[in-house]
């Protein structure tokens, strides 16, 4: 069989790129930001006062802000000049780099002959490429500038690898090729200006890339061909919709996925003979669908249609067989590697991250070597032969290894090792499971960490709300919430109703309108923590923080739920879902209808849940960060949020970063970040 590309939709490595791409882990396998999804390897990419009814206090003639646009192009030089990012006290800045040093390389990708390995590794400041020529030795820059650049493959003779590169975090990645051996200047594949153009595998001979790319309209994707040797692009789907390739062929023809919403899918074949589209499976469905073709060509399935979880099935007749045992947990992801001889899969257990393997024949279990015990083990990719596999481990107390996993012998070896320059980890905070109530009775986890000691008694709290809203946070090595630790404070981590890894019916609670009955948790979260955390009768303060869907919970505590939090921090969030809905990025645009609601149908709800509605009950400070360059959440939503809070003369802070996007990709502007929050809620929370 043909390779695809890698597919990696975990959630992006925070430890290393402050990111909100829908996605929140406390420390995740590293992801290849703007990647194809891997081959074969299929994951699922996430108040009233009284009760969950909506106020009648927006309505369908509220009016409402207004911007156009998205991208740099939408920010007006003179506003960028009028909110510069500020400079941070040099010992603030101190700590944050040091933990920043914290970064280890991603498990990579070996050459088909297993001699090589390649892998990213963000030292240089951003997400580069780096080579070892054998375990221990030496790694050599392969990519570098100032532009993240990404492995997303290697071909099959070993003779290039395949890159991805972003510019200024605008999220329209280009295709590069390079000489595995000689190194040297990128050969372009196709990179165009606001175009995303998305790798999505190769050929069985490897003579072949494939590749998605937006380049006729903005809101749909079609699926092309490139000849290596003759640099020749060819368009093969070309019917509109948002077309992902989940596998490839040794005939040429395409497994595809044709996304339907947020997370809904149906599953399409090519024919190279032909041309033309037939369905397998999930047409007129909303229902999650991811697929690879097994052995004999039988396709698997990942879905949670048939029940709470989603399992893995094998299809035949158009029935759907599952060949994972029933547990109240995800797989949430899967591979099959090329002579469609092994199946691996992983579950989501409570939030840590089993590995399963399958005799793709037979079915039957595969018994793998003894793994470390860790709350994540991530398998990455396997060389074309079987042979090896290189898996991500994450121990909680340690930042994740990289192993590579030789199937013939069964051992495991390390050929890179993270390093902890100048600090120790072993008292950095473990993360707790937790929960707290709802208004209705429900019970809303949350993981939490606390400092050892804090400058006044009780701890300030910090309540961060992870992105998506279809994202999970997870326990694990967490840099980023230990600069929050080491800087006094409680950092409580929720997994609201809306998250993804506790069954269907909690990641669909926040649906549309639904989102009014649920909204509260993010109010309950403040209650409970100023119960829970208080010392001699005194309650804590408490600060709201969160990046995109996040960013967005904060700004909803901070306005709709104003009181409950003591101060803010807003990094990328929708001051608006109308406005937003209409400024994103066209081809995310009917990914997040299906998620937040029609602007038109639900309107009255899309204002009742808009920050903006209630700016006029903000009683505590707020801190709004930016990235100038954000095709997900047009900087336009910080820029209304903090002039209509300026007209009402209400004081408010933003910083907007025009070398960003969503999030920060450089470390300068990480430490930026990350150190404002901090600083922030130290002044407002423990006053100093």
């Amino acid at each position: 069989m043909a390779r695809l590309a890698p597919r990696s939709i975990w959630p992006i490595a925070i430890s290393t790129t402050i990111s909100f791409l829908g996605c929140a882990s406390s420390e995740p396998p590293a992801r290849e930001p703007h990647a194809a999804p891997r081959r074969h390897h299929h994951e699922t990419y996430g108040s009233c006062s009284d009760g969950p009814a909506a106020s009648a206090s927006a309505s369908a003639s509220t009016p409402v802000p207004g911007y156009k646009g998205h991208g740099a192009s939408s920010v007006p030089p003179e506003v960028l000049a009028k909110y510069p990012p500020e400079p941070l006290d040099p010992e603030v800045a101190r700590r944050i780099q040091a933990l920043l040093d914290l970064r280890p390389p991603s498990a990579g990708r070996l050459t088909p002959d297993g001699k090589r390995l390649f892998f990213n590794w963000t030292i240089t400041g951003v997400q580069q490429v780096f080579r070892v020529d054998g375990p221990g030795r030496f790694p050599t820059q392969v990519t570098g500038g100032e532009d993240a650049t990404v492995l997303v493959d290697i071909t099959r003779d070993g003779k290039h690898l395949v890159l991805s590169r972003d510019r200024k975090g605008e999220e329209n990645p280009g295709l590069y090729l390079q000489d595995a051996s000689a190194g040297g200047a990128l050969v372009t594949v196709q990179h165009k200006p606001g175009v995303q153009t998305h790798y999505q595998g190769q050929s069985a001979d490897g003579k072949s890339l494939y590749f998605a790319a937006n380049d006729r309209k903005r809101d749909s994707f079609v699926v092309y061909r490139y000849d290596i040797a003759a640099t020749k692009i060819e368009p093969l789907v070309e019917e509109p919709g948002l077309w992902r390739v989940e596998d490839i062929a040794d005939d040429g023809a395409l497994l595809l996925r044709k996304l339907t919403g947020s997370l809904t899918a149906e599953i399409w074949e090519w024919s190279p003979k032909t041309r033309k589209l037939a369905p397998v499976l999930g047409q007129g469905e909303l229902e999650e669908h991811r697929a690879a073709w097994g052995h004999g060509g039988e396709v698997l399935v990942q879905t949670s249609k048939l029940g709470e979880f989603r399992r893995l099935y094998v299809m035949s007749a158009g029935k759907l067989t599952p060949i994972t045992e029933e547990r109240a947990a995800d797989v949430s992801s899967f591979v099959v590697d090329e002579a469609r001889a092994r199946i691996l899969y992983q579950v989501n257990d409570g939030g840590r991250t089993r590995l399963f393997a399958l005799d793709a024949r037979t079915k039957k279990p595969v018994a793998l070597p003894k793994l470390p015990d860790a709350d994540h083990v991530n398998a990455g990719a396997t060389t074309p032969d079987g042979r090896f596999t290189t898996l991500s481990v994450d121990d909680g107390k340690s930042p994740r290894r990289a192993l590579v996993l030789d199937w013939k012998t069964r051992r495991l070896e390390a050929w890179h090792q993270p390093s902890a320059p100048e600090l120790t980890t072993e008292g950095f905070a473990r993360a707790e499971l937790m929960h707290y109530p709802a208004r209705d009775g429900v019970a809303i986890p949350a993981w939490v960490r606390r400092p050892s000691s804090c400058p006044d008694e009780p701890c300030a709290v910090v309540v961060h709300f992870h992105g998506g809203p279809e994202a999970q946070v997870k326990p694990g090595f967490n840099v980023n919430a230990q600069m929050w630790v080491d800087a006094g404070f409680v950092y409580v981590e929720p997994n609201v109703r809306g998250s993804d890894g506790y069954g269907k019916a909690w990641l669909h609670a926040d649906d549309g309108p639904r989102r009014l009955a649920v909204i509260g948790d993010i109010e309950d979260a403040a209650r409970w923590a100023k119960k829970t955390f208080e010392k001699a009768g005194k309650a804590p303060r408490v600060g709201v923080y969160g990046g995109s869907y996040g960013g967005y919970s904060a700004l909803m505590g901070m306005t709709r739920f104003a009181g409950a939090y003591d101060a803010g921090v807003d990094v990328v969030g929708m001051s608006s879902l109308l406005t937003f809905l209409e400024n994103t990025a066209p081809y995310r645009r009917a990914l997040r209808i299906s998620e937040y609601g029609d602007p038109v149908k639900d309107r009255d709800a899309l204002l009742e849940l808009s920050p903006i509605t209630h700016l006029d009950k903000l009683k505590a400070p707020l801190l709004i960060l930016q990235g100038a360059t954000d095709p997900r959440v047009p900087a336009g939503e910080a820029i209304q949020l903090h002039d209509a809070l300026a007209a009402r003369g209400v004081p408010s802070k933003l910083m907007i970063f025009p070398n960003e996007g969503h999030g920060a990709q450089r470390r300068e502007n990480q430490v930026l970040m990350l150190g404002h929050s901090i600083a922030f809620m130290k002044k407002h929370l423990q006053g100093r």
